[in-house]
């Protein structure tokens, strides 16, 4: 059955800062507490957007999620209205009050994993939150997320949308930044690949590895996968270690073609090997491996090259690797690129995109967006008015324009002021996008 990719955007909100709370991640460390410019991070992101529009790539939006969650705050003791609460944490502790203004929820790769219905048993496209376990700032994502799914893919009939992991160790999952897909096209059965850092009972030094193998067996069971068809690999601990806190920061798939990193993974030999057997029957993988030798892991991780978006181009007659700016502007990452196509290989041609603004904070152009295969059908029972025109995204421009400040200095998040403007922000946002009046909590409230 025909069907194409949609690819939701998380909408960058308008508390866009560096507070460098994640752990592994390089960039994020590197850039915290410099001077963040939510307005421009936004408009980039639009700007992503449209370009794949025009390319024939279908766009959807996830809505920003509500920073500043006063109810969390209060079972930590926190008393008196809004702004009071807000000041209390701030004055008395910095490193909660970062967390909760944190605006990571722009990385749409984590919201959820994503299986079509060519895959699962029911035939509904399932969609799994994801619980963020390891990071509290992330962890407070999860009843966000799952509420703007539901919204988005509201059908029963079509959509399965689920609710987070347990919040454990033993089931931290970080969404589809840890999942691929293979297959012959969009709409035909394919090979879903899980990628974890680690079991559950195992404790290591070093950087976490945020993925666990039970998370990922109880999200394919949930989905209702096919074994046969379903892959396990362990990513590599040398990738983890120099700052590859996901898969997607050294491997990206889409359609037949798995584009990776020569360390990426712990048992590569075998990994390729259980594709190739799972795929026979449906279609032929091609891998695209990336020598170390080429592009070592610090240039692969500092560059973001595989933090890409492989895209299949209607009426192309091969891929497209959209990329960060920084890919082309380090040289042995640039390098390879030209290498590669000059070739005659599935990936013919590469666009790069700005996107600075989430760079500095550990996300490329692949952590923006949830991948969703969709058929016609399946797409037209998906809420109207999330899916992305130009229409609509002048609409999100002009309101990014009206209520994001230009710059976010560290100093500028301890301002209770903020709060009031998120909220304004947001509301009307709701407005704009068909939220209903009650989405966020501050309008339940």
């Amino acid at each position: 059955m025909t069907a194409v990719e949609i690819n939701f955007d998380g909408l960058i909100g308008p508390t866009h800062n560096y507070a460098g709370l994640s752990e592994g991640n390089l960039a994020s460390a590197k850039n915290r507490d410099t001077v963040a410019r939510p307005r421009d991070a936004a408009l980039e992101g639009i700007a992503k957007m449209r370009r794949l529009m025009a390319m024939g790539v279908p766009q959807g939006l996830l809505p920003p999620l509500e920073r500043l969650p006063m109810a969390f705050l209060r079972t930590l003791g926190f008393s008196g209205d809004d702004r009071a609460v807000w000041e209390a944490v701030w004055k008395s502790e910095e490193r909660l009050a970062r967390n909760a203004l944190a605006a990571s929820a722009m990385w749409a790769a984590n919201a959820a994993t994503v299986s079509p219905g060519a895959d699962t048993a029911d035939g509904r496209i399932h969609l799994s939150t994801a619980n963020l376990s390891t990071m509290l700032h992330r962890a407070l994502e999860g009843e966000g997320t799952t509420r703007a799914l539901a919204r988005i893919f509201a059908r029963d009939d079509t959509f399965a949308v689920h609710d987070p992991l347990p919040l454990q160790s033993t089931f931290s999952d970080e969404g589809a930044a840890n999942h691929m897909r293979l297959c012959a096209d969009h709409g035909s059965q394919g090979v879903e690949i899980f990628v974890y850092g680690r079991a559950g009972e195992e404790t290591r030094t070093g950087f976490p590895a945020r993925q666990t193998l039970e998370a990922c067996r109880a999200i394919a069971r949930r989905h209702g996968l096919d074994p046969a068809r379903t892959v396990f690999a362990r990513q590599s601990t040398a990738a983890i270690e120099a700052g590859a806190f996901h898969n997607d920061v050294v491997a990206v798939a889409d359609c037949r073609t798995m584009f990776f990193h020569e360390q990426a993974f712990e048992d590569k030999a075998a990994m390729l090997a259980e594709i190739t057997a799972k795929a026979r029957g449906l279609f032929e993988p091609v891998f695209v491996e990336v020598p170390a030798a080429d592009v070592p892991l610090a240039d692969a991780i500092t560059s973001y090259l595989f933090n890409s978006q492989l895209v299949t181009v209607p009426g192309g007659d091969r891929q497209v690797l959209i990329a960060p700016r920084e890919a082309e502007e380090n040289a042995r990452s640039g390098a390879f690129i030209e290498k590669m196509l000059s070739g005659n290989g599935p990936i013919g041609r590469v666009d790069f995109v700005d996107v600075r603004e989430s760079m500095k904070n550990g996300g490329g152009p692949a952590c923006l967006r949830l991948r969703v295969a969709a058929t016609a059908a399946e797409r037209a029972m998906i809420t109207s008015g999330f899916l992305l025109d130009d229409a609509l995204a002048s609409r999100i421009e002009d309101w990014v324009r009206a209520h994001y400040r230009e710059t976010l200095a560290p100093g500028d998040l301890a301002d209770p002021a903020l709060l009031d403007e998120t909220r304004v922000a947001l509301d009307a946002l709701t407005r704009v996008l068909p939220l209903g009046p009650d989405f966020y909590a501050f309008q339940r409230a």
